[in-house]
């Protein structure tokens, strides 16, 4: 029976790295991500059904009002993104093993959603002020930027408790392979 795995963690913990390490260097896994929907039109040259589902608001608004979403949230006025229902279970039932690369709070409904089906992890940094140095070091963000995201990151954080297992990624090789082991003894349970 194919799996979930929901993976969370503040803004510069890992998060992309890791996930596209167990997507692309172990096949065995069988994961495929999660599509999402959203109220965005699509940019350059995505498609609808590839990338996202692209939704009119007013559509958005009705699919919740449907129940159709797992999780959703509005980042803006009439910009939403969620995950629909539907399409999970179309990957599941296809044997994927689907992958979530989601918000603490989208990754807690997904999990109280599927249960044991789903395994939860967060991915967090050793420290704020690791996270801090880390921000700086990308320099693609305001100093602003750099303390909103670093108060989000502490608001995020305390939702850890809530995930199956937490991953601090001191080590980015050392959190690879811890990811690979958790997800392996999980797919194998």
């Amino acid at each position: 029976m194919a799996r979930l795995l929901i993976v969370s963690a503040p803004s510069g913990s890992g998060k992309s790295t890791i996930v596209q390490y167990l997507m692309k260097e172990h096949p065995e896994f069988k994961l495929a991500f999660s599509i999402s929907a959203t109220s965005r039109p699509p940019r350059g040259e995505e498609k609808h059904g590839v990338e996202y589902f692209f939704l009119s608001p007013e559509e958005f608004r009705q699919r919740i009002q449907n129940n159709e979403f797992l999780e959703y949230e509005e980042v803006y006025p009439n910009r939403f993104y969620g995950t629909l229902k539907e399409q999970v279970e179309k990957q599941l039932e296809a044997g994927q093993n689907v992958v979530f690369d989601v918000d603490v709070k989208g990754g807690c409904n997904i999990k109280k959603f599927y249960g044991d089906r789903a395994l939860s992890l967060f991915i967090q940094p050793p420290s704020i002020e690791e996270l801090r140095r880390r921000l700086e070091g990308r320099n693609t963000d305001t100093p602003d930027q750099i303390k909103i995201r670093l108060e989000k990151a502490e608001y995020e954080m305390s939702f850890a408790p809530q995930f199956d297992r937490i991953l601090v990624n001191d080590d980015l090789e050392t959190a690879k392979q811890e990811a690979v082991k958790l997800l392996n003894d999980f797919l194998n349970s």
